[in-house]
C-alpha cells in the first residue's frame, strides 16, 4: 500500500532529477521506495537488513559475514547453486553484498527487459534461502581467503587494532570477517553446528520489518510497485526490534592512550581519535562537517599548510568515522614525512593549537553559509550515477532518515546552530583523545600483538598536561581560518548549444597542439571535462627520465595544492600526472572558473622552478610509493608483471627505485627544460563550453608555452611523435613467466593467463566480448565456488592499446600458481563441452543481452569524456564503436562463436597464444623452483628475462601512427 505524500511530506529531490519516486509500505511492515527511470538502460534493487556483524554471537565471529556470503548459493524456489548469479551475469548484471557492523546490504542491476525474474530470484534470499551443507563447508574456505587477503592490509589491520583497544563487553571490539578458525575450528570444537547457527542467526533476524527496500526500474511507479507487491510480500515479519548497542566502546582506560603501531608498509602516520557524539542526530546542523571542513582544510593559514611548510606532513584528512546511533568517532589523520616522524609531539602540538584557535574564532556564520551553498549545488546539481550505486546509497539512509531525507541524507547541512557544533568541538580535548602512530621505527620496540592480525604494537599513557606541554613548545605557525572560496560558482547556466554533435570533432590542429570538442547536449548540466595530454620524447626515454618527469608531476601538484584546494572544495577537481610519454592535466567540475585555473596550472608549468626542500619531501614520498609496490596483493603483482611483459617501451619501477636514492634536485633542475624543450599536446574539451572558449583555452596554453620570444617547448619533429605498441605473442605458444611474490610474509599466491587474441576489429571484439560475457560466470562457479580456489577469482577481457584478449586473474592460498594454470586449463576443456550444446535460443539470449549493455547511455559527462578519450589515446578514434560492434554482434551465428573458440581459446589451439604469469607466495615457493628449474613441456616456453623476451618478438602496428594519424 503507498503512503500518502502528507503523511511524510514530499521526498526532497535535486532540481535536475527528472525521476520519480514513491514511498510504500507493505503487509509484512517492508519499507520500499520505488523510483522511475524511464531513460534507465539498467535496473537495479538493494535491500538493507539492519542485522550486520554487532550480532555475531561469541566464538562464531564472522557468522553475520558468512551468512552475507550463503544467500547467494540457492534457494528453495530456484534451487540451482549460483542461479541467481549465473541469471544476472548472462543478462548484462553485477551482484555484491557487504556486511556492516549494524546492516548488511545485498544489491545487483540487471538489463532492463530482464529486470522481473531477476527482482523474484533477488526476493528468494528473504523468503527461503537454501543453505545447503556441502555449500556451507565450501564457502568457509571463500570467507578464509576472503580474510587471508586482509591480513597484510594495513587499513584492515588498524581498524582491528581500533576495534580491540575498546571495551571488551561492547561488539565494537569483535572481530568480524570470521575466517576459518572462527567458522570450523572453534565451533567444532565446542560441539556446534556452523550450518546449524547460521539457520538460526537467519530465522531470528531476518524480518521483513528490519528491512528496507529500493527498487530501480524503467516502467512506471504503478508497475514497479505492482511488481514489488508480488514479489516481497512473502517475507516473513517476525515484527523484530532494531538491534541497538548503547554506550560508547571507549571507556576512560581507552582514552588518553598513544597506541605506536608497526605496519606493513613504508610511512608514518598518526591518526587522532575522539569519541563524540554522532552527526546523524544533528545531519541538518552538520557539525562535523564544519569542523572537517575547517581541521582538514589544506589553504593557506591551515594546520596541513604549516605541516607541509615545515617538510613534516605530506595529507591530512579530517571527519567523523565508524559511526552508528550509538557512538562515533572524529578522526584526523595525517601522513607523516621522515623529519615529521621526529617531530610528532610538535604536530600534535599544533593541532590542538589549531583547535583552541577555532574555539577562539567562535563558530563562524560564513563559514557554515559558505559550506551550505557549496552542499546545495552539488546536491541540485549532482551527476547522475549507476543505478547500483544509487539504489545502495538510498537503502542505507532509509533507517537513519526520515522519507523526506532519503535522498538527500547528510549531504545538505541547513540549520546554522553554533551550540551543537560547540558541542562536538568541545569534545576534541586532550583529555578524550586516542592517538595511534604507525611507523615502521617501532619495529622490535613493542610489547603487545592484536590477536586476529597479529599487528605489533605498544601502549603509553598520555595526559591533558603534556599535550599542553606539546601545544606550548610547538612552532608558532602563522595558523589561521581560510580566507572565502573565490571558486564557487555563480554562473550555472547551461549555454545555448547551435550545433547537434554527437561524436567529439577535430576543430583545431597546429604544430603544437590538437583539440578535439564535444558539446554538452545530453546531460546539461554546469560542467566541462578538459583533458590535456602533453607528449613529451624525453619524459621516458630511460628509467631516470621517468622517475624524474614523476617528481616533476608531483611538486606541480605541490605546488598548486593550497590554491587550487578551494577549487575542489568548490567542485572543481584537477589533476596532474606522469604518462608513458609525457604527462596530463585533467580538469573537471564545474565551467564557471575553470579556465582561471587552467591558466594558473599553465603558468606553474611555465614557471616551474625546483625549491630543494619541497624537492627532498617528494623524493621521500615517492621513494615509499616505489618501495610499497612489494606489498601489493599477489594478483596485482601478477598484472603488473604482464603489462611490463606486454608493454614495448616501459621499464621496470625496481629499476626506478634503484636511481631515485642518487636523484638529487639539480638533476631535476636540469632535466625540466629538457623534458619540455619538445612538445606536443593533445586536448579534449567537453560539456558546457562553447567552441570558441574551447578554441581560447587551447591557444592560451600555445601561447605560453610555444609562442614566447624565448619559448619554453619547441614543436616536435616528425620523427619524434610516441605510440605504444604492444608485444605480439607467437602463434601456438603458450608462454609463461615464474617469479616469486615481493612480500616474503604473503602466503597468496597468484596467476594471470593470459590469451592474446587479436588487433581492435569490431567482428572480432564482438566474438571476443560475448565469450567473455558466456563464460565469466561459469569460470567463477566452477574455480571459485566449487573448486573454491580463492576469493579473488576472474574472467575478463583485456585491451592494451588496441589489442584486445582475455584474462584470468586468481588468487589462492589453496594452490600454487602453476596447478591454478591447470585447473584453468580444465575449466576451459570443461566449458567446451557447454559452448558446443549452448542451443539457439540461448545464443540469441547472451547476443540480446551484450547489445544491451553496449548500447547502456552515459550517465554523466565524466563517464562519456573517459570513453571518448580511451578512443583518443589510443588512436582507434572509432568514436561510433557501440553502434560498430552492435551490428556486428547483430550478424554472429552460433558457429561463428563456436569455430572462435576453437581457433583462439581451446586448449591447445594451433594459432591460440597465451602467456601465464606466475606469482608464488611463500605456501608455494616449490611451485616457483619447479617452474625455474624442470624443462618446458612442448609447445610451451618460459621466459627467464623479460626485457630479453621482449626485444626478441615483433610488435604489433600502433594505431597512434604519427602526428598524421587524424586529418582536418
Amino acid at each position: 500500500m503507498a503512503v500518502g505524500k502528507g503523511e511524510i511530506g514530499e521526498i526532497v529531490k535535486a532540481r535536475t532529477d527528472k525521476r520519480e519516486y514513491r514511498r510504500i509500505v507493505l503487509p509484512n511492515s517492508l519499507q520500499v521506495l520505488l523510483i522511475s527511470d524511464p531513460d534507465t538502460d539498467k535496473c537495479a534493487a538493494s535491500m538493507d537488513v539492519r542485522i550486520g556483524s554487532f550480532c555475531d554471537p561469541d566464538g562464531l565471529e564472522g557468522l553475520a559475514h558468512f551468512l552475507e556470503h550463503m544467500l547467494f548459493y540457492a534457494s528453495e524456489k530456484y534451487p540451482l547453486e549460483d542461479s541467481y548469479s549465473k541469471y544476472i551475469t548472462e543478462h548484462g548484471g553485477s551482484t555484491n553484498a557487504f556486511t556492516a557492523s549494524e546492516h548488511t546490504n545485498y544489491y545487483f542491476d540487471v538489463n532492463a527487459d530482464c529486470f522481473e525474474e531477476a527482482v523474484d530470484r533477488f526476493a528468494q534470499f528473504f523468503i527461503k534461502p537454501l543453505m545447503s551443507a556441502d555449500a556451507t563447508t565450501r564457502e568457509i574456505k571463500a570467507v578464509d581467503s576472503e580474510n587471508q587477503k586482509n591480513l597484510l592490509s594495513d587499513a584492515w589491520r588498524i581498524y582491528q587494532l581500533q576495534k580491540h583497544l575498546s571495551s571488551e563487553s561492547h561488539p565494537f571490539h569483535k572481530f568480524s570477517t570470521g575466517n576459518w578458525d572462527t567458522l570450523e575450528v572453534r565451533p567444532k570444537a565446542k560441539g556446534l553446528d556452523t550450518r546449524q547457527e547460521l539457520i538460526k542467526l537467519y530465522e531470528e533476524n531476518y524480518s521483513a520489518n528490519l528491512m528496507h527496500l529500493v527498487v530501480y526500474g524503467k516502467d512506471n511507479l504503478d508497475k514497479i510497485q505492482a511488481l514489488v507487491e508480488e514479489k516481497f510480500l512473502d517475507i516473513k515479519n517476525k515484527d523484530r526490534s532494531s538491534p541497538r548497542y548503547p554506550g560508547h566502546p571507549c571507556s576512560s582506560e581507552h582514552l588518553q592512550i598513544l597506541v605506536k603501531v608497526v605496519p606493513i608498509k613504508q610511512g608514518h602516520k598518526l591518526r587522532i581519535v575522539w569519541p563524540i557524539t554522532p552527526e546523524i542526530h544533528h545531519y541538518k546542523e552538520g557539525p562535523c562537517r564544519y569542523l572537517g571542513h575547517l581541521i582538514g582544510h589544506e589553504g593557506e593559514g591551515s594546520l596541513f599548510y604549516i605541516l607541509k611548510t615545515l617538510g613534516w606532513a605530506t595529507g591530512l584528512s579530517a571527519g567523523e568515522g565508524d559511526w552508528s546511533l550509538d557512538f562515533s568517532f572524529f578522526k584526523v589523520g595525517i601522513d607523516l614525512t621522515d623529519a615529521g616522524q621526529e617531530h610528532t609531539q610538535d604536530i600534535i602540538g599544533l593541532l590542538f593549537k589549531y583547535i583552541a584557535l577555532v574555539q577562539q574564532s567562535g563558530v563562524c556564520s560564513w563559514v557554515f553559509e559558505e559550506l551550505a551553498a557549496v552542499s546545495e549545488t552539488h546536491f541540485h546539481y549532482q551527476d547522475k550515477i549507476r543505478p547500483i550505486d544509487y539504489v545502495v546509497n538510498i537503502s542505507t539512509n532509509m533507517e537513519l532518515y526520515p522519507p523526506k531525507d532519503w535522498l538527500v541524507g547528510s549531504s545538505l547541512p541547513s540549520i546554522f546552530s553554533p551550540s551543537i557544533i560547540q558541542k562536538v568541538l568541545d569534545d576534541l580535548t586532550p583529555n578524550n583523545v586516542r592517538i595511534f602512530w604507525e611507523s615502521k621505527n617501532f619495529e622490535n620496540h613493542t610489547d603487545k600483538v592484536e590477536p586476529w592480525y597479529s599487528t605489533a604494537y605498544s601502549i603509553e599513557k598520555i595526559t591533558g598536561s603534556m599535550i599542553q606541554e606539546w601545544m606550548l613548545s610547538a612552532p608558532n605557525g602563522e595558523l589561521h581560518l581560510p580566507a572565502p572560496n573565490v571558486f564557487i560558482p555563480t554562473d550555472l547556466s547551461i549555454k545555448d548549444v547551435h550545433e547537434e554533435v554527437k561524436y567529439p570533432v577535430l576543430v583545431r590542429k597546429s604544430p603544437y597542439s590538437i583539440l578535439w570538442y564535444k558539446p554538452d547536449t545530453v546531460f546539461l548540466t554546469p560542467k566541462a571535462y578538459v583533458k590535456i595530454d602533453f607528449s613529451c620524447p624525453h619524459a621516458n626515454d630511460s628509467p631516470e627520465a621517468e622517475v624524474l618527469s614523476n617528481i616533476f608531476t608531483e611538486l606541480l601538484m605541490d605546488y598548486l595544492n593550497e590554491y587550487a584546494y578551494y577549487a575542489r572544495v568548490a567542485g572543481l577537481y584537477y589533476g596532474i600526472s606522469h604518462t608513458d610519454s609525457g604527462f596530463q592535466v585533467t580538469l573537471v567540475g564545474y565551467n564557471h572558473k575553470l579556465r582561471i585555473l587552467l591558466e594558473t596550472v599553465v603558468g606553474k608549468i611555465a614557471s616551474f622552478q625546483v625549491k630543494p626542500d619541497r624537492f627532498s619531501v617528494i623524493k621521500e614520498m615517492v621513494t615509499k610509493e616505489y618501495q610499497n609496490l612489494k606489498f601489493q596483493q599477489p594478483y596485482q603483482q601478477a598484472m603488473y608483471y604482464c603489462s611490463l611483459i606486454l608493454q614495448d617501451g616501459t621499464w621496470p619501477w625496481m629499476e626506478e627505485l634503484e636511481i631515485l636514492p642518487h636523484l638529487q634536485a639539480d638533476d631535476l633542475v636540469k632535466f625540466v627544460p629538457l623534458l619540455l624543450s619538445r612538445a606536443f599536446f593533445e586536448c579534449y574539451i567537453a560539456g558546457n563550453i562553447e567552441r570558441s572558449e574551447a578554441e581560447s583555452m587551447v591557444l592560451h596554453i600555445e601561447d605560453v608555452l610555444f609562442k614566447d620570444s624565448n619559448p619554453i617547448c619547441r614543436p616536435l619533429f616528425p620523427s619524434q611523435h610516441l605510440t605504444s605498441r604492444i608485444v605480439k605473442l607467437e602463434n601456438g605458444t603458450s608462454y609463461f613467466y615464474p617469479v616469486e611474490g615481493l612480500n616474503p610474509s604473503d602466503d597468496n599466491s597468484a596467476l594471470v593467463h593470459y590469451i592474446q587474441v587479436h588487433q581492435d576489429d569490431f567482428r572480432m571484439n564482438a566474438k571476443l566480448q560475448l565469450f567473455a560475457l558466456i563464460a565469466k560466470q561459469p569460470a567463477f562457479h566452477q574455480l571459485r565456488s566449487v573448486e573454491q580456489l580463492g576469493y579473488i577469482t576472474v574472467l575478463l577481457s583485456r585491451n592494451d592499446s588496441g589489442v584486445r584478449g582475455l584474462q584470468f586473474i586468481i588468487q589462492s592460498t589453496a594452490k600454487g600458481p602453476a596447478q591454478i594454470d591447470l585447473r584453468v586449463e580444465a575449466f576451459l576443456k570443461m566449458f567446451e563441452t557447454k559452448l558446443y550444446e549452448m542451443t539457439d535460443d540461448e545464443f540469441k539470449s547472451n547476443v540480446n543481452a551484450l547489445v544491451d549493455m553496449k548500447l547502456e547511455k552515459h550517465k554523466n559527462l565524466r563517464e562519456e569524456s573517459g570513453v571518448y578519450w580511451r578512443e583518443i589515446s589510443d588512436g582507434t578514434l572509432k568514436f561510433d564503436r557501440r553502434e560498430a560492434e552492435v551490428a556486428a554482434l547483430k550478424q554472429l551465428t552460433r558457429q561463428e562463436l563456436i569455430d572462435f573458440f576453437n581457433e583462439n581459446v581451446k586448449v591447445g589451439a594451433p594459432q591460440k597464444k597465451e602467456l601465464s604469469v606466475r606469482v608464488s607466495g611463500n605456501l608455494h615457493s616449490s611451485d616457483y623452483k619447479t617452474d625455474k628449474t624442470e624443462p618446458a613441456q612442448p609447445g610451451s616456453v618460459r621466459i627467464d628475462d623479460i626485457f630479453s623476451f621482449r626485444r626478441s618478438r615483433p610488435l604489433y602496428g600502433s594505431f597512434r601512427g604519427s602526428f598524421g594519424h587524424v586529418k582536418l
